[in-house]
């Protein structure tokens, strides 16, 4: 999937988007979020991720020629602490900003067969993404 995947606390996140929609930067700067608050947080896996179900739990791994890396525009590939896998907690799509309902409904979306809540942001707009994110993730505390 073409997607970037982080660990923030014990729940995982997936950013998915078309290139250049923002997904490394919201991922980092959710990482960069939680660790700053004195919490554990990691990337799994940049710009491509590999899905499997596993009872009934999405989980996600880096392709073993990316893990551990990840894309800085304008210099490329860099490494960067990773986790291996992790389980899928939440899905985060990136649209175009006149996609993105003000009040949406929850949403989910059905991958390999497992259901994972959704939110629907607005593309390159990370720091209107952030408290989205967090409250989904229950860490408002750290908006």
């Amino acid at each position: 999937m073409h997607a970037t995947a982080i660990v923030l606390g014990e729940r995982g996140v997936l950013v998915a988007g078309p290139s250049g929609s923002g997904k490394t930067a919201l991922a980092l700067a959710l990482v960069e979020k939680f660790r700053a608050a004195g919490r554990f947080a990691r990337l799994v896996s940049d710009d491509q991720v590999f899905l499997s179900a596993y009872q009934g739990r999405l989980v996600c791994h880096a392709p073993s020629t990316i893990a551990g890396l990840v894309e800085v525009r304008g210099l490329g590939p860099v490494p960067a602490e990773h986790e291996a896998a992790s389980a899928v907690d939440l899905l985060v799509r990136l649209v175009p900003s006149k996609e993105v309902e003000r009040f949406p409904e929850p949403a989910s979306e059905l991958l390999l067969g497992c259901g994972v809540p959704m939110l629907m942001l607005a593309e390159r707009e990370t720091a209107a993404a952030m408290p989205a994110v967090l409250a989904s993730l229950g860490a408002s505390f750290l908006a």
